[in-house]
């Protein structure tokens, strides 16, 4: 029974099948509903008769171990770091809204992107995360938030979910198949794997699509985003357009203000006509501070300065809501109490104007 996955949430109905051999036939669909649609701890499913909850929970581990646990924003916001089996470190982060309940997840303990700005990025990459290590950060989000139904999934934690994309894509489904949670509500975040945004395309759900662009052209997205050296804008771009054109979905840009670096009204400029072209959101997000890059966000003047002046282009623009910067659970912070490299950006992109 040891061998059906690295984690509970990874055997599929068959599997689970035959760990209840000699049960009545009802009981996977108890065991099913109860591990997914109800979200519950194994040993909390009563309908199972007691010493059958036991022997699943002896064969069906957890595979997340809570190392630790922080709460701020008025306990709004709760970080988990966990321990997998292998001593593997991941965080997931559950955020509540007035409107939903949102749980972001890591889809790769540590990240090979290598992005300067982001501590996860700058800790380097340790290994890929399969599909019940996913899904059960989603349930354990689900399990501490008690009467509050999460109702969206990011995959926006730790890793490149497209660099992963099969685990990743086998958790969508278990989370919107079995979870109940449609695929509107679920969201991809991709630093711009070009042949991972065209499998998502062919995947069959019109799941939310999120770029982190942070660079409206290459020469300086080959600084903040390697991997626009191997997958450049107008690649990226096209990718983006086939999705949005197959799906319908309105695709996001992420845009991490970076003071002197990303935030001047050229590189608005240079952003603008991107952005209608696929009729894209941008995101603008302060940059949060990580111990590896000793550059800060933008300040608020020139944060809504960079968001007026795209308004007026006619660009759909939001400010992110940052959540959880003190615990740092913000975008880019997660590394899981990795050390980091220290990488000083090579250029100095100016002011947008006085007084910004």
């Amino acid at each position: 029974m040891s061998g059906v996955g690295a984690s509970r949430y990874d055997p599929d109905r068959a599997a689970l099948s035959d760990l209840l051999d000699g049960e009545p036939g009802y009981r996977l669909e108890q065991l099913w509903d109860g591990l997914y649609r109800q979200g519950r701890p194994l040993e909390e499913i009563t309908g199972l008769p007691g010493p059958l909850r036991s022997r699943l929970a002896a064969a069906l581990p957890t595979a997340l171990e809570a190392a630790a646990e922080q709460r701020t924003d008025d306990g709004a916001t709760t970080k988990w770091l966990w321990r997998l089996r292998d001593g593997a470190a991941v965080e997931t982060v559950l955020m509540h809204y007035d409107d939903r309940t949102t749980v972001c997840v890591s889809t790769q303990a540590g990240c090979a992107m290598a992005c300067g700005f982001c501590a996860t990025g700058q800790a380097g990459f340790e290994r890929q995360l399969g599909v019940g290590e996913i899904v059960e950060q989603v349930v354990r989000a689900q399990w501490a938030a008690g009467d509050r139904r999460v109702s969206n999934v990011v995959f926006m934690g730790m890793g490149e979910p497209l660099a992963n994309f099969d685990a990743t894509w086998g958790a969508v489904e278990r989370l919107h198949e079995d979870v109940g949670i449609g695929a509107r509500h679920l969201t991809v975040s991709t630093v711009g794997i070009v042949p991972g945004i065209r499998r998502l395309t062919e995947a069959g759900l019109p799941v939310g699509l999120a770029v982190s662009l942070h660079a409206a052209d290459d020469e300086l997205r080959d600084e903040l985003v390697p991997i626009n050296r191997r997958d450049p804008l107008a690649e990226l771009l096209a990718a983006c357009d086939g999705y949005r054109s197959r799906t319908g979905r309105r695709v996001t840009f992420e845009w991490a203000l970076i003071a002197g670096v990303n935030d001047r009204f050229e590189d608005v400029d240079r952003l603008l006509p991107l952005a209608r072209r696929l009729s894209a959101h941008v995101n603008l997000i302060p940059l949060n501070p990580t111990p590896g890059y000793p550059v800060v966000g933008s300040s608020r003047n020139r944060v809504h300065a960079f968001r007026d002046r795209l308004a007026a282009g006619g660009v759909a623009v939001t400010i992110r809501d940052t959540r959880g910067r003190d615990i740092d659970a913000a975008c880019g912070q997660l590394r899981a109490g990795h050390p980091v490299q220290v990488d000083i950006p090579t250029r100095d992109r100016g002011t947008m104007s006085p007084g910004t």
